[in-house]
């Protein structure tokens, strides 16, 4: 099952060369994807689309309208949309019910093109 959710952020691309390392924006959008093999018995879904949706905003306001760079970990590392999927899925990992597999986390700056986060 997939959830998409978005937000607006400002960053800079470091070591870029070019625009990118101009502080910038994006209104960012966040696709997340989770597995399981047990159906909630009384309900017959994994899990309600708006819990899990709930769980990632809660993320995803912690860099909401922030300039990204001076939010950790992006003070060391770039804020490019690859470390912001990986960041989302490290966080969002921590919070999933039992039952309930993390399988991908996308970021994309637009429509046409977007970077995928999983593990093995």
């Amino acid at each position: 099952m997939t959830i998409t959710q978005d937000f607006s952020s400002s960053h800079q691309l470091r070591n870029y060369g070019g625009k990118c390392e101009n502080m910038h924006g994006h209104n960012f959008g966040v696709e997340v994807v989770v597995e399981g093999d047990k159906l909630d018995d009384r309900v017959e879904y994994l899990v309600d689309f708006k819990e899990l949706k709930k769980r990632t905003k809660a993320i995803l306001e912690k860099l909401d309208h922030k300039h990204i760079n001076d939010v950790p970990p992006f003070t060391e590392i770039n804020p490019s949309s690859e470390n912001l999927a990986m960041f989302i899925y490290k966080e969002m990992v921590k919070t999933m019910p039992e039952n309930i597999s993390l399988v991908e986390v996308s970021v994309s700056e637009k429509d046409s093109s977007k970077a995928s986060y999983w593990e093995e």
